[in-house]
Formats: C-alpha cells, structure tokens, sequence
C-alpha cells in the first residue's frame, strides 16, 4: 500500500517515499468504523483534499468552489464547510461519502467560516459586502444576513452561542451580533486592520489583533467597550489561546517572534524569538506546548509553554502555514503552501521532553493541490 500519492516537487517525492514506508508500517489500531481524515483547502485547485490519517495519505480530491480558504468543522455532525472566496459560496462535505452535498450562495468575498459550538449555524464573513451571512446548517440555507462594518475578516462565535464577534478591517471596528436577534448589538472601535478575534472560554471578552499598528485590543462583551491597547511585535496576524484561557499567544509574522498576553490582567508578558515570519501556531491540550508555522524559514517550532523557552525545531516544505494536531496529538500537520504538501511531524510527548529530535520527527510529506491554505480534522465512526 502507497503511503505518497499524486506527482510532488522532486524533492517533495523523494523525501517521502523514503520516510513513508516506515509510517505505513505503524499504522495504529482503531475500532471498526472508525475514521480519522485531514481536509484541506487547496486555492488554486478549487478543491479540497482528503488525507486518511490511520494511512497517511491523500485518499480523494473534491471539486468545490473557486478560490477555497477557509475551512470549518461541524461538531455534531460529519460535515466540513469550506468557504470559496471567489465564487461566493459555501461547500459543505458530507465526511462520511467525502462528497459535496450542498452548495451555499453567500455574498462577496468569503475567506472564512465559522459554526456555533452546537453546529446549528455557520457565521460567514463576507469581506466584499460588508456583511455576514448566518447559515441555518439543518435547513442548509441562509437565514440572516447581517450588515456590519468594512471588510469583515472573521465572524468569531462565542462559546455560548449567543454572540458573534466580527472583526471590520476597512472600519478599525468590532460588531458585536447578537445570535437570538440576529442583529448587531453594538460595534466597538480598536486598532487598526483589525483582522484575527479570540474570545475567552468565559465569553467575557474578546482579543483583535491588528496588524495595521502592531496592536491587540482587548473589548469587553459584558458592556461593550474597548479595555485597552497591547502592543505587540510587527505585524500581528494571528492569536492563539491556551486551551485553560490564560494566556494568548500572537504572531508577529514580520518582527519573527511572538508576544504572550496575559488575559487575567491584559498585560503582554514578554516577545519570544521564535522563527523566520511565524505566521500560525497551536497549543496542545494540556496546555503545555506551542507549535508555529515559521513562513519565512520553513520550519516548525516548538516552545516549552512551563519553561519558557524553545525547545527545538523541524525542517518542514516550503512556507509552512496553517496547522492542526492530530485527536491523539501525537503527530502535528503542517500545510505547506508553497510545496503544496503537508509534513507529518511526530510530536514531543510529555512536559519533560527537553529538546525535539529534529532529524527523527518529520515523518513524511503528503502531496495535497496547489496553494494550500487551511485544513481541519474530522474523527468519527460509521455503523457497518
């Protein structure tokens, strides 16, 4: 059974052929019926890929619409959304058949999708249109659509499901949405572009980052208003939060390194050197390690959350980018944009791990489409 599939760059092809075969060999032991797949959104294919990741590797490409960014899962169902910015649409895949069944008209220039905890609705901001469309995911039909300020970047859901945080580039402005009147409640002025929202576990604030004047503002949601200013490094393009919600962690993609903020006190902790244009990055669930993308280096690297300090990093393809663990968290993937790949790199296990084997952990290279922009993992178990 080939582990490599589709025609990679040469080197691409070379490196994982030779490191697949050892990764074949290990497959894990799973129930019957259960699946583990990795989707990933392809830009200049207008397709998605599927990787089996009991496999490792790609298994099915999907047609959806043009220009595919950003992908969601839905928690309660085996469904994944993808947003086609240039034909302003939404795909929604059926996991189990890994087919497209149905196809959502929005407005113009959708580059993300986001769905309630519950998955009854996708949030959809449209950047083009100066609004957000609300999807009721039973009825797979647009019920809202909301206006908001300028180029909506991201329609953020709260954890509770009862609000939408929606960062307005064009405006330097938040909307707050109301999800039960499906109307904006208040908008909040911050810094400027704000592009990337996270919100506390607590829902009772939310984070913007702004890479317009290398800021994070802090609003909140409780009386709607701006708390204050962080700054941070150069060019702020996104946040990442603890899985506990005390600390956020933001790449600066331009100053190569990332800020940490304490969200208790709204203080930034300190700016860490970390790699060449850090551009992504994820916080295992134990809250006890960080991996980032480092765009400009094309590697991976890891910082010991509890330490302090990096611990290692691993070569990876060519500009490395978004980023997703696997459920047991013991391989990290890694979409390479401009290899059009995805690396498989093996994970540190335990706190005590006090440097990353670099030359063992990269496990092999998946061939996905061209330009690869988001992926997103769906595990679950079908009746036979």
């Amino acid at each position: 059974m080939a582990c490599v599939a589709a025609k990679p760059h040469a080197w691409v092809f070379a490196l994982a052929t030779l490191l697949a075969t050892a990764a074949c060999s290990s497959r894990k032991t799973v129930a019957p019926g259960y699946h583990e797949y990795a989707y990933v959104s392809n830009g200049q294919s207008n397709s998605v890929s599927v990787i089996d990741l009991l496999e490792l590797r790609n298994v099915k490409t999907i047609a959806v619409g043009a220009g595919p960014t950003g992908l969601a899962i839905n928690p309660a169902r085996n469904e994944i959304y993808v947003a086609n910015a240039d034909s302003s649409n939404v795909s929604i895949i059926d996991a189990a058949d890994n087919r497209v069944v149905a196809t959502i008209g929005v407005h113009a220039r959708p580059y993300y999708v986001s769905v309630a905890s519950d998955g009854k609705r996708a949030y959809v901001a449209n950047s083009g249109s100066a609004n957000v469309s609300v999807i009721d995911l039973d009825k797979r039909a647009v019920v809202a659509t909301i206006r908001v300020g300028g180029a909506p970047g991201i329609a953020k859901p709260s954890t509770d499901g009862k609000l939408v945080v929606t960062s307005n580039t064009a405006d330097n402005s938040v909307s707050i949405i109301d999800t039960a009147a499906l109307e904006v409640r208040a908008t909040v002025g911050v810094c400027q572009q704000p592009q990337d929202v996270a919100i506390l576990p607590d829902n009772s604030k939310a984070f913007i980052a702004c890479p317009g004047s290398n800021q994070v503002a802090a609003v909140d949601l409780k009386t709607n208003r701006l708390l204050t200013y962080l700054d941070v490094g150069e060019l702020p393009v996104q946040l990442i939060l603890k899985p506990d919600g005390g600390e956020l962690f933001v790449c600066n993609f331009k100053s190569n390194n990332f800020s940490i903020i304490e969200t208790t006190s709204n203080e930034v902790g300190g700016s860490y050197l970390i790699g060449n244009n850090p551009s992504h990055g994820i916080v295992t669930s134990d809250n006890s390690l960080l991996y980032t993308s480092n765009f400009g280096s094309d590697t991976v690297s890891v910082y010991a959350i509890d330490a302090g300090r990096v611990i290692g990093a691993v070569q990876v393809g060519r500009h490395p980018d978004s980023l997703a663990l696997t459920p047991d968290e013991e391989h990290l993937l890694v979409v390479d944009s401009g290899s059009g790949d995805v690396a498989v790199v093996r994970t540190v296990k335990t706190r005590d791990n006090s440097k990353i084997s670099a030359d063992r952990a990269l496990v092999t290279l998946i061939p996905v489409g061209q330009q690869p922009n988001d992926i997103v993992i769906k595990a679950f178990t079908t009746r036979r």
